[in-house]
């Protein structure tokens, strides 16, 4: 699943050049985005013909009883769909761009909380770009006084969300023996998401920020953050 790291390198290589197949969704907040849908990127001639015949039934096979050798999934997207897609693919670059601006933003209006850090890249990612905006909160901070933040920044209407659970503690892996990972629970616990899209001004950016240092006082834990 490439979805999340559209336009990013791994050693150089663009996301969805390598491996076997990997897969785009187009639905928000992904950088290129119609609605809803996907795209499956691979240069294997059976898989392309495999998922082909689970996405839909070619008009030609319509009327045969024997063409299909699976059941169609009717998951296709439709035209319109598509249509938004390929413009939006064809402003792919400058989108990334302005998201990458936006980023910039962030950060430079974040340096003000204590122990902010550039957001990690790998020593092999040569280009990374950001599917949200992630801000992790401090040891300081639990689980209970991050989703005060949210709800305080949802009440000036920021869309601030929590993000993520942990896979292990999920029920299919849980059910599964998805095994006991207390520092992913921890970052979890303490990680917020803002709003990050290419429409995002420098003033609203700065709102969202004074805003978020206003509700982590109002916790009680303090202005700094990390």
């Amino acid at each position: 699943d490439s979805t999340e790291a559209i336009g990013s390198r791994y050693q150089d290589k663009l996301v969805g050049s390598f491996g076997d197949s990997a897969i785009f969704a187009f639905a928000q907040p992904s950088a290129l985005v119609c609605g809803e849908g996907a795209m499956i990127v691979t240069d294997d001639t059976e898989t392309v013909s495999r998922l082909r015949q689970y996405r839909a039934r070619g008009i030609s096979e319509r009327g045969s009883v024997v063409a299909p050798t699976r059941p169609p999934l009717q998951a296709e997207m439709s035209d319109i769909q598509a249509a938004i897609g390929l413009v939006q693919l064809a402003r792919l670059d400058g989108i990334l761009q302005r998201r990458q601006q936006v980023e910039a933003l962030y950060f430079e209006r974040m340096k003000s909380f204590e122990g902010i850090k550039d957001p990690y890249h790998g020593p092999d990612a040569t280009a990374v770009h950001w599917f949200v905006y992630e801000v992790h909160l401090g040891t300081r901070f639990s689980r209970s006084s991050r989703d005060a933040i949210v709800t305080d920044l949802r009440a000036q209407g920021v869309e601030a969300a929590s993000y993520c659970l942990p896979m292990h503690t999920q029920s299919y892996y849980r059910e599964r023996g998805g095994g006991h990972c207390p520092t992913a629970v921890r970052v979890s616990d303490r990680t917020l998401i803002l709003p990050f899209h290419p429409r995002l001004g420098e003033e609203e950016i700065a709102f969202i920020i004074e805003t978020l240092k206003d509700a982590s006082v109002n916790v009680g834990a303090g202005a700094a953050i990390y």
